[in-house]
């Protein structure tokens, strides 16, 4: 079986996880991924790779032999000022 694109590897991902935000890098057999998902909310690092694996499923196993991952909630990610700078009107 062909090594996973960036892109089949970012979808399988997206069908198992709804993200905000998902980035996927690599070479078939190293992926880089961010993943920006509302559903890490008060989760641990762990936990939140879990359910990225989870996503994943058996093609983790299979396919894809390592993976790093940069797993953020919106909040965070906003904070990391990665996020696009949009219209948002703040109030204190």
């Amino acid at each position: 079986m062909a090594d996973p694109t960036p892109t089949q590897v970012r979808d399988f991902i997206a069908a198992g996880l709804s993200c905000e935000h998902l980035e996927v890098d690599g070479d078939g057999r190293h992926f880089f991924a961010t993943i920006v998902s509302s559903q890490f909310e008060g989760k641990l690092r762990v936990a939140r790779h879990q359910l990225v694996y989870a996503a994943l499923g058996e093609r983790m196993r299979e396919e894809i032999h390592a993976l790093s991952m940069k797993t953020l909630t919106p909040a965070e990610w906003a904070k990391a000022g990665t996020a696009p700078t949009s219209p948002v009107t703040h109030h204190h």
